[in-house]
């Protein structure tokens, strides 16, 4: 079970990463999207951007490294090998774009029981160099409970 009194703990901002045009690029391949907006420098500048756009759903990555630091942190108890992706949601103020550096400070905003499972629910705010907010990426995760099997074969080791 995770411990409920995570709640509202906010971890420390992540390490600046740079968004580089061939990570945008791999990833709009990778989640199927060949609009040029994302591939073409000279089509997303011609549309008002200083390069490529990434996908909306490319802020996983710099949130990834917030969700690192939950699972790293012992005071959580979070067995990831538990751990179901329940909900994933993006509110932008602007399109990330090739050439940003982008930092994520994640917040645990809910610690539920369910049925012997828990949810968490994290949001982690991604803001730019100069500290301008970029996007909001909330997450949930459910960290299912043990099976009874699991626990049987806990007692016999």
């Amino acid at each position: 079970m995770v411990n409920p009194d995570i709640q509202g703990r906010v971890y420390p901002p992540t390490a600046p990463y740079l968004v580089g045009r061939e990570k945008v690029r791999e990833f709009a391949r990778a989640v199927l999207s060949d609009a040029p907006l994302h591939h073409d420098p000279e089509v997303a500048r011609a549309a008002g951007f200083d390069d490529v756009v990434a996908p909306p759903t490319f802020a996983i990555v710099v949130q990834d490294l917030t969700l690192q630091q939950l699972l790293a942190d012992p005071e959580a108890e979070v067995d990831f090998s538990r751990v179901v992706h329940g909900d994933q949601r993006f509110t932008y103020s602007r399109p990330i774009v090739a050439g940003d550096e982008l930092t994520g400070t994640m917040t645990v905003t809910g610690v539920k029981q369910l049925g012997g499972n828990s949810m968490v629910t994290s949001a982690t705010e991604i803001v730019d160099a100069a500290g301008e907010h970029v996007v909001t990426a909330v997450s949930s995760l459910v960290v299912r409970a043990p099976d009874e099997a699991d626990g049987a074969e806990e007692d016999a080791a």
